[in-house]
């Protein structure tokens, strides 16, 4: 298979994370992690807009709030903010907190978060200092309108890649310092989820040692796309049989999370990161074209 990996222009990101595909503006939303970046690639204008959020540190996940254009949830810390932005400007503003996680564990804060097909939260935490990848201190979370949030899973060390296969019944869940991809049956109309089990280990994959599973997707058929930190790869996996499918090469060695978008949610877009002085083009956010693959846009949150 020929597929092509290409820089979308102006992407930058030291951090970049979060992708989410929005349909109606046909833009994919990402953050810049470490510097409350939000940034906005709109698809028919091929340009990135770039903004930072007044008076916060981190900007983790970014997922537009349903019914409201100009509304973002973000996770600041281990808050979940209400974000204002046109989308254009350079500066956004928190307008409340949603909800907060983890008043008690100061080290911690949110990391990546997506919403479920129904429209609910899910995310979890992870330290913020000393050897990240090697403690186990954080929780995934779910949060659904009106509710508190609610552990699902505790001792997570760095909650990662999430994603959903409402075909298969099954929601995947990635801790990067367990090195594997998790699958938990999921009730669509609940939300729950049970029976963890692993269907992909990175352990031994490569010869020098683990590879530290990051961001993760699923195409239509119910493959799963898994971002590898210190690989430059994108694994596309078939989660009933482990067996790697495809290996996407990308051109940095951090590759951070992926999504499906554009009119036809058959490009694959990638973020990376230029963390502990990365040679270029670290950071650049990729669009994969040619994977002969689809998948699903992102959902808004219903808050």
């Amino acid at each position: 298979m020929s597929y092509k990996v290409e820089a979308l222009p102006d992407s930058y990101a030291a951090l970049g994370e979060g992708p989410h595909w929005d349909v109606d503006r046909q833009s994919l939303y990402y953050v810049d992690l470490e510097s409350a970046g939000i940034n906005r690639y709109d698809f028919k204008q091929n340009k990135v807009y770039k903004s930072k959020i007044e008076g916060e540190e981190f900007a983790s996940f970014i997922l537009p709030v349903e019914n409201k254009p100009q509304e973002f949830a973000v996770g600041c810390g281990r808050r979940t903010v209400i974000v204002q932005w046109d989308g254009v400007s350079a500066v956004a503003k928190v307008t409340r907190t949603l909800f907060e996680v983890e008043p008690d564990r100061k080290d911690n804060r949110i990391n990546d978060a997506k919403t479920d097909p129904n429209g609910r939260f899910y995310g979890g935490t992870m330290a913020t200092s000393g050897d990240i990848f090697t403690q186990w201190n954080g929780d995934l979370y779910s949060w659904q309108a009106g509710g508190q949030p609610k552990s699902i899973r505790e001792k997570v060390g760095i909650s990662n890649g999430l994603a959903w296969d409402v075909k298969a019944k099954k929601f995947y869940f990635i801790d990067t310092n367990n090195h594997e991809v998790l699958a938990y049956d999921y009730n669509q109309s609940t939300g729950a989820v049970s029976n963890p089990k692993v269907v992909f280990d990175l352990r031994k994959i490569r010869p020098e040692g683990p590879l530290f599973p990051d961001g993760m997707t699923v195409d239509t058929e119910g493959n799963i796309y898994v971002a590898t930190f210190n690989g430059g790869t994108v694994f596309k996996v078939n989660p009933s049989t482990g067996k790697i499918l495809l290996e996407i090469k990308i051109p940095t060695k951090q590759i951070t999370s992926v999504a499906f978008g554009g009119p036809n949610l058959d490009i694959l877009y990638v973020t990376t990161a230029n963390k502990f002085d990365q040679p270029k083009p670290a950071g650049t956010t990729y669009q994969v074209t040619g994977l002969n693959a689809r998948g699903y846009a992102g959902v808004s949150l219903k808050i």
